[in-house]
């Protein structure tokens, strides 16, 4: 598996606050802020957009750290990613994600 999977099996280097963060990419910052902000009905900015992945001891937006319930409850049983729960198949918090992405299912079972 790649480094860069996140814990619901997202890939953290085809995101775009990953991107914006490693390329300083200012313009993307703001392109992603203001769609977040549409999705997520909720005031997202562009500074907010700053991330170097799930598993890096390095910054995160906000909502990954703070708020994300798949990344709390993966650190609380301490498995490496949602592959790894033994409830996985009947999460509903991770299910969410395999809905919207169904990449992110098979990037954990690669």
């Amino acid at each position: 598996m790649k480094d860069m999977i996140g814990y619901c099996g997202l890939d953290c280097e085809k995101c775009d606050a990953y991107l914006a963060t490693v390329h300083d990419d200012q313009a993307l910052r703001e392109k992603t802020a203001k769609l977040w902000a549409e999705q997520n009905n909720a005031p997202i900015l562009p500074e907010h957009i700053n991330c170097e992945g799930c598993h890096v001891n390095g910054v995160k937006t906000v909502f990954c750290e703070h708020m994300c319930e798949i990344w709390k409850c993966a650190r609380k049983k301490g498995v490496s990613t949602c592959g790894h729960c033994p409830e996985i198949e009947t999460c509903l918090t991770v299910g969410a994600i395999f809905k919207n992405c169904p990449d992110a299912m098979e990037n954990l079972k690669a």
